[in-house]
């Protein structure tokens, strides 16, 4: 409280014991544990979110995405759950044929429209759904500009869609130092085939 009174914004607070990190954003969320700082353009982001943010629920969802009734339906409680709950985790069960990664790739749309996400993470456990989640983001939301992590690891866009080896051996990765995914860098992180993967 003295801080925003001082500096005119409040803090974004980190606090740990040297072994175990938490990220306290009050304004949006209760203390949550991180596993590393945030870069200073992901902190930067996270505290101009607060004003940006528009609320979910008078959005309208894509229709042209999401056109089956219990596929907005998913999206709204997912948009319930972030933003009314303040949860940050959901779980979508939907039978086979039934739209996941459209109803994904509305969330991702409203979720970007809405300044809730700019960048996304979907991970997927086999080469065949990557490369199926890739041509299915250049399909119904091909401004995001996606990027297929397993076969262009350089490229940059709002979607990134990899398996998870790939993306363990990139968030390794470091280029004079630093490495290219902080903590922050995705706001949406979608795991396919969760019951799986996990």
């Amino acid at each position: 409280d003295a801080l925003e009174r001082q500096y005119g914004r409040r803090p974004i607070i980190f606090y740990s014991n040297g072994y175990e990190h938490w990220l306290w954003d009050d304004r949006r969320y209760p203390p949550r544990p991180v596993h590393g700082f945030l870069k200073k353009d992901e902190l930067e982001l996270a505290i101009q979110r607060r004003a940006a943010l528009k609320p979910l629920g008078p959005e309208t969802i894509n229709p042209a995405i999401a056109e089956r009734y219990y596929q907005t339906r998913a999206i709204r409680r997912v948009g319930e759950a972030f933003e009314q709950d303040k949860l940050r985790k959901a779980l979508l069960v939907m039978a086979t044929g039934s739209g996941k990664t459209r109803t994904v790739i509305a969330l991702a749309e409203l979720l970007m429209r809405a300044n809730w996400a700019r960048r996304i993470l979907f991970l997927a456990d086999r080469i065949t759904l990557v490369n199926q989640a890739v041509n299915a983001f250049k399909r119904f939301l091909p401004q995001a500009a996606p990027v297929n992590l397993v076969t262009d690891k350089s490229s940059h866009g709002r979607v990134y869609v990899s398996t998870y080896p790939t993306m363990v051996n990139l968030i390794e990765d470091t280029q004079a130092g630093v490495r290219r995914f902080g903590p922050g860098h995705f706001d949406l992180i979608v795991i396919d085939e969760a019951h799986r993967s996990i």
